[in-house]
């Protein structure tokens, strides 16, 4: 697979003139039509063949009938906005799980995504998004859930009271200045004298 990103970077992409994503595939169609399924290979016997006529001939199995029994099953932790990750889309859950890890289980083929607690109870079901849409899936039950939640959150009470600068009056000053005598008298500088000392000093 590395091999095949690396040629078709170093052969197409370096040298791709589309401006938009339908262009780019366009371009890619024809290269790989073209100039990548015409390279030279050689076969299990040794004799030259191309990559197309390769391709051709590799012998691949046809799809079971029904859809194929696995289910994919993956840990995910509950988000603040009740929600878990799913193949690049988020799905709700119940409110009040933040933090709490769950079971997301997908049985390949179906449109339908399991998420369960870790002792197996379901949770929520949803139907599949497309991947990587970015979407967030949530289903009417858990938005009015986390609504109520999101509401009774808010208060109606008065705001605590903002601290007011109360400076101390007359008579707690006049007791002040009983307690520390000199020390709690104001600093006054006196120019003159500092004039004089710096004189004497220099």
């Amino acid at each position: 697979v590395e091999s095949a990103v690396r040629y078709v970077c170093g052969r197409w992409w370096r040298t791709m003139s589309a401006v938009t994503p339908e262009q780019a595939q366009l371009s890619l169609d024809r290269f790989l039509a073209g100039t990548a399924d015409a390279r030279e290979r050689r076969d299990a016997s040794g004799a030259k063949t191309t990559v197309a006529s390769l391709a051709d001939a590799e012998p691949l199995l046809g799809l079971p009938a029904a859809p194929y029994p696995v289910t994919l099953e993956l840990t995910r932790i509950v988000a603040a906005n009740a929600t878990v990750a799913f193949r690049g889309n988020r799905y709700s859950v119940p409110p009040g799980l933040t933090g709490v890890q769950l079971r997301c289980r997908h049985r390949l083929g179906s449109q339908v995504l399991e998420i369960c607690s870790a002792s197996g109870a379901l949770v929520a079901m949803h139907r599949l998004g497309s991947p990587g849409a970015g979407r967030i899936v949530r289903i009417p039950e858990h938005h009015a859930a986390l609504e109520s939640v999101v509401l009774h959150a808010f208060t109606v009470a008065r705001p605590c009271a903002t601290k007011q600068n109360r400076p101390p009056g007359p008579s707690a000053l006049a007791e002040a200045a009983k307690l520390l005598g000199d020390e709690g008298a104001d600093v006054t500088a006196d120019l003159a004298s500092y004039a004089e000392l710096v004189g004497a000093i220099s």
